[in-house]
């Protein structure tokens, strides 16, 4: 099996499949290879590393797929909305989603249709230059909440939107909303003999993707517990439904990777979800799917080990299924650092040289940048110690990869002197109180039984849909929120106790089956704990990797009352798209609001206020030489403070110049 040691090197990886890898520092070699184990190397070392560049010929100007396109970018090649004429934009049409759920469902359009949903949980296609509802679809039960993929035949015959129903692969005619006939497919079906009970279907707001002829999804994790069904990657033929591949993200006994995870019981340990979104390259035939956190998310006593491929970015042959290369951004990860954010794909010039890269936001707040062929990072990626962890049975990674170039988008330590000034004295007391009996040793403290800070928090950092590129530029943009949290392990009571060991993979008499209740230390006023800003907006030149600016991200209805501003939206998850000419749209929840800004400078050109949250991406278009731009609107946001006006009702606004 090829194998590399870990050690405080950047990681050359493409050139050194098959031979060991050279540290910079025999001393730090020797720390390192002392106390870790072996980091899985990619799978090969792909001629791609000298192949001709990837054209990069992906459509910019319609938005037919979730985030834009495969590839994610959430960028618009129109120009028609530019900063001269961006404060004429007005609301061209509504459309009312009704009662239910507010939703973050990216519209997409084709074919002179666009396709939303309704908060019923039906799929609605309407004409995207006046919002007329075309139909609603036939669909029961639920279905994926953040978007939905397109698929026609080559002769344009067979034409069906494909997605997640219940936990079933459906499809149906993207001109009636009628179901395929004989089309659904039980993802349980393709789990291994063993895996932990799955009593509710495998559902996720995942949309999947669409490469060519097949349907890629990701399975979500079947339970929060310690026992979970593993959530593999599945691939189904569009016409057929026939199961094409399955890549295991716990890998099987035997496979690579597998040495990374005890063998005892290994069906039954799951997590590794990529639960949020993904991106593939139609060009080379990678999907570059990032992944989260094994079960249990704080801790990991019964499943020692690296636990590949949880944690990571894996790029499959997206015909095949078969890894191309992979990165694992958090070893034995005990901080639920998931990496919820579709990966991103530019070309930039470093040193002189043009490097086709992938660009991977991590909710801990670094930017991982490498050659999307290879897997070889464009900077340097060190191994650098971590503290160990206090609680018995536990063995946390001595290390973990720290980026040196770019910096993080996000504040990473929370201390007394970081508490939100905005908090009555009494609140303020009470939090640095907790943190005198917390261990707080920085970003990878380990969970503990007394508690530990983190930063910026399993909810904070980026989230999904919450990066955009703008690749005549090489522009990256993040939004990031700050929510430290205290994770404490406790113990459960020793009536349960019995059958919560029972129920644990791989369980011993050294572990534990602990729980950690979530305790995002939000405040009695519905503010978090710590200082302003409470989010960011973080513009990368990705040639320099400098930040060109990190800016408040909007403002929260609370503190705008009281006169206070540039302190941003508190949780925000707005997505935001930028365009060829220069402009950046992105909505906040806090304060209600949309705004274009110079995607330069961050600067504010145009706002518009809402009666609701704003959360999802928004989606730019063209009908008959007119550019709108459609994003959903309801409900009052994640983590909304205290004292908002009710908000108004959910629906989908559009935004266009004034018609000519």
């Amino acid at each position: 099996m090829d194998r590399l040691p870990r050690a405080f090197s950047s990681y050359r990886l493409a050139a050194l499949i098959g031979r060991p890898l050279v540290a910079v520092s025999l001393a730090a070699l020797a720390s390192a290879c002392a106390t870790a184990q072996d980091r899985a190397a990619p799978a090969t070392a792909s001629a791609t590393a000298s192949a001709p560049l990837p054209r990069e010929a992906f459509d910019y100007k319609g938005w037919d797929a979730y985030l834009g396109g495969v590839d994610s970018a959430q960028f618009s090649a129109l120009t028609q909305i530019n900063k001269d004429n961006v404060k004429q934009l007005q609301v061209a049409w509504e459309y009312p989603t009704g009662q239910g759920q507010p939703t973050a469902f990216n519209p997409i359009v084709v074919h002179g249709i666009m396709y939303v949903t309704s908060g019923d949980g039906k799929i609605v296609a309407l004409d995207p230059a006046t919002g007329r509802e075309l139909w609603k679809s036939e669909t029961t039960g639920r279905i994926s909440g953040r978007g939905v993929n397109y698929w026609q035949s080559a002769d344009g015959a067979d034409r069906r939107l494909v997605f997640l129903n219940d936990g079933l692969v459906r499809a149906i005619d993207a001109r009636t909303g009628k179901y395929i006939p004989n089309f659904s497919i039980d993802l349980r079906e393709a789990l291994p003999e063993g895996h932990a009970p799955t009593a509710r279907p495998l559902m996720t707001n995942n949309p999947g993707r669409i490469f060519e002829d097949t349907y890629i999804v990701s399975l979500p994790a079947g339970a929060y517990d310690y026992a979970s069904a593993p959530a593999d990657i599945q691939a189904y033929d569009i016409r057929t439904g026939a199961l094409k591949w399955v890549f295991n993200v716990v890998p099987r006994v035997g496979e690579f990777g597998s040495d990374t995870w005890p063998e005892k019981d290994r069906e039954k340990f799951g997590g590794v979800h990529n639960w949020s979104e993904f991106t593939i390259d139609p060009e080379l035939g990678i999907a570059y799917i990032p992944t989260g956190t094994a079960r249990y998310d704080f801790y990991g006593g019964n499943r020692p080990g690296d636990n590949l491929f949880a944690n990571s970015i894996v790029a499959l042959d997206a015909r095949t299924g078969k890894r191309v290369w992979h990165f694992q951004t958090i070893h034995h990860d005990l901080w639920d650092m998931d990496l919820p954010n579709a990966p991103k794909l530019m070309t930039i010039t470093k040193d002189g040289k043009k490097i086709p890269v992938v660009i991977v936001a991590a909710k801990h707040g670094f930017v991982f940048v490498f050659d999307r062929r290879t897997g070889e990072p464009v900077w340097p990626i060190e191994e650098r110690p971590v503290p160990a962890s206090d609680v018995p049975g536990e063995r946390a990674s001595p290390t973990q990869p720290f980026p040196t170039w770019p910096l993080p988008f996000a504040r990473q330590s929370f201390t007394e002197a970081d508490i939100n000034p905005l908090l009555p004295e009494a609140d303020q007391a009470a939090l640095r109180e907790k943190l005198r009996g917390s261990r707080n040793e920085g970003l990878f403290t380990p969970p503990s039984v007394r508690g530990s800070v983190h930063m910026p928090g399993h909810n904070g950092g980026v989230n999904f849909g919450n990066s955009a590129v703008d690749p005549l530029n090489q522009r990256f943009f993040v939004v990031s929120r700050e929510i430290p949290v205290i994770i404490k392990l406790n113990e459960i009571p020793e009536a349960r106790l019995a059958t919560a060991r029972a129920a644990m993979p791989n369980g011993s008499a050294e572990t534990y089956p602990y729980t950690s209740p979530v305790d995002f230390m939000l405040q009695p006023n519905g503010m978090v704990a710590i200082k302003p800003p409470f989010s960011f907006l973080t513009a990368y030149d990705m040639n320099t990797g400098n930040i060109l600016y990190r800016i408040a991200n909007g403002e929260s209805l609370a503190t705008q009352a009281q006169g206070l501003t540039d302190i941003g939206s508190q949780a925000p998850r707005g997505g935001p798209v930028a365009t060829a000419s220069g402009l950046l749209f992105v909505g906040t929840a806090g304060d209600r609001t949309f705004r274009a800004r110079d995607a330069a400078t961050g600067t504010v050109l145009w706002e518009h206020k809402f009666d609701a949250a704003t959360e999802g991406v928004p989606a730019i278009y063209e009908v008959n030489g007119r550019q709108y731009i459609t994003l959903p609107v309801g409900g009052d946001g994640l983590f909304a403070q205290r004292g908002n006006p009710a908000p108004g009702p959910s629906r989908y606004v559009t935004f266009a110049l004034p018609a000519r």
